[in-house]
């Protein structure tokens, strides 16, 4: 078997790879030992920035493959023909926790797809929930804030939490899901994913449809109870880590149906839910579940760095025939999820092999950290030019978007169809067995169990209320829990 040779990081061949360059057998050491300098100022940057939130994730390739006809819905390649196979990476992740933190952790979990289409990378970055915990950005990083560490004891705090999400009833739909044992899946493999916000299909006649994506998971949902969660993650930190690189390891590809819920634009305007409110779902009764394709995770990362931590994922990254929508979350994350990646990879981190389109890309972005490419060689760098035969194809402009209003302001936080915090996350108590709705009271007043301090009884009071006014069943169960005498006759539903 031929040896390769030991070199620097430009080629050199070298043999002191062990043994520092010194004045005599006990030193010091000399400043021209380039080696030792080489490889401790790359040990130094070993780490990059760690991801502010979804810090922690698994990862594999796969295949996506249409399934069923949607091109009367949008014009995008990915969908164009029945059979039809897209590659495509998905990353798992937990949400508030640091690299290294458990993967049974009471928090939602990320859902984060990249397919390599021919019309570039198509990027649907979501959770394993259908909605999400607040509906304007600008409160996005007050919300992230109360999930990581309190700035005084460096704990996290179950204070932060309930006081922001008692002060937010917006928050209750998603809090509830948390706080059932949909909060805690075994593993990555038995959860369903979703794109979560509103986005746009645009078909071949330019007529513009809404759409909510659902992957809904082949193996069957299973979720940990509390208990079961700390005990696992008692035994193994990574469950969720080893279960999915394992079974694609061993041949047992996990496998995600998409399937899509439709709504044409004009009904937009006057559904009784904002539907671009990502606090709430689309009803199924309304807009029901269509199939469109099944995807299929088949080939593990030979390397995590390379693949799973380097990757960068934003929701701005769409194709000809899927658009945006005026979902303001989604609106918020358009600017900062590149700018996130932008920051921690630095400008130039699509020509990352696990980010990079593998078709042709044609821009006149030039220069930057880290650029491999050629760099667009002895072209001109700016367009128009008289030198290239590149073009604005006109075939691939967007319909225009026909807005609402030409007033633009600071408007409250709840529009029409927003202001019913408690209806859909009442239902969904409603729904749950009775084993689930005991477990649900239990880890809602385990969580709820660690607020303290001052505003202890008043942030509980306030956040009873909104529990009350979801299911009155619900709140007396919390309040029972919590040893708090509650009359029942002082709530009603809304």
């Amino acid at each position: 078997m031929s040896q390769d040779k030991l070199t620097t990081a430009s080629g050199r061949p070298y043999y002191e790879d062990e043994d520092s360059q010194t004045v005599g057998a006990r030193g010091p050491i000399l400043l021209q030992d380039v080696i030792l300098h080489e490889k401790m100022a790359h040990f130094n940057r070993e780490r990059i920035p760690e991801r502010v939130v979804h810090a922690k994730g698994s990862a594999a390739f796969g295949t996506f493959t249409v399934t069923h006809d949607i091109t009367k819905y949008t014009k995008a390649k990915i969908f164009s023909e029945v059979g039809k196979q897209t590659g495509m990476f998905l990353r798992f992740s937990t949400v508030g926790g640091e690299k290294g933190s458990p993967d049974t952790e009471r928090d939602p979990r990320g859902f984060a797809l990249k397919f390599y289409t021919e019309d570039g990378n198509w990027d649907l970055v979501g959770n394993n929930t259908p909605v999400f915990f607040i509906k304007d950005p600008k409160k996005f990083s007050d919300f992230i804030h109360t999930q990581k560490r309190d700035p005084q004891t460096n704990m996290k705090s179950a204070t932060m939490m309930w006081d922001f999400w008692s002060l937010n009833p917006e928050s209750l739909h998603q809090v509830l899901i948390l706080m059932s044992d949909r909060g805690t899946p075994v593993g990555y493999r038995h959860m369903h994913g979703f794109g979560s916000h509103t986005f746009s299909l645009i078909n071949a006649d330019n007529e513009r449809f809404y759409v909510k994506f659902h992957f809904i998971t082949a193996q069957g949902i299973r979720n940990f109870t509390d208990a079961d969660a700390a005990e696992m993650k008692s035994k193994d930190l990574d469950f969720a880590q080893r279960d999915l690189f394992e079974n694609i390891q061993q041949g047992n590809y996990p496998k995600w149906h998409l399937k899509i819920q439709v709504m044409p634009e004009a009904e937009a305007k006057t559904y009784h839910i904002n539907p671009f409110d990502v606090t709430k779902v689309w009803p199924h009764a309304d807009y029901p579940l269509m199939d469109v394709g099944e995807m299929e995770l088949n080939r593990n990362p030979q390397n995590y760095y390379q693949d799973v931590e380097q990757a960068a994922f934003a929701p701005a990254h769409i194709v000809d025939g899927i658009g945006y929508s005026p979902d303001k979350m989604l609106q918020g994350r358009l600017l900062s999820y590149p700018d996130a990646q932008r920051y921690r990879l630095g400008t130039n981190y699509e020509q990352i092999p696990v980010n990079r389109c593998p078709y042709m890309t044609n821009n006149y972005q030039r220069d930057g950290l880290m650029r491999v490419d050629g760099n667009g060689g002895s072209n001109a760098n700016y367009y128009p030019n008289s030198f290239d035969n590149i073009v604005a194809d006109h075939s691939y402009k967007e319909p225009a978007l026909e807005l609402d209003s030409l007033t633009a302001d600071w408007y409250d936080r709840n529009g029409p169809g927003e202001n019913d915090h408690y209806s859909q996350p009442g239902n969904l108590f409603k729904l749950m067995d009775e084993q689930a709705k005991q477990n649900t009271i239990s880890n809602i007043v385990g969580a709820m169990s660690g607020i303290a301090g001052p505003k202890r009884d008043e942030i509980i009071n306030r956040q009873l209320c909104h529990w009350f006014r979801a299911d009155i069943n619900l709140g007396l169960g919390v309040a029972k829990g919590l040893n708090i005498q509650i009359d029942p006759a002082m709530f009603r539903q809304q």
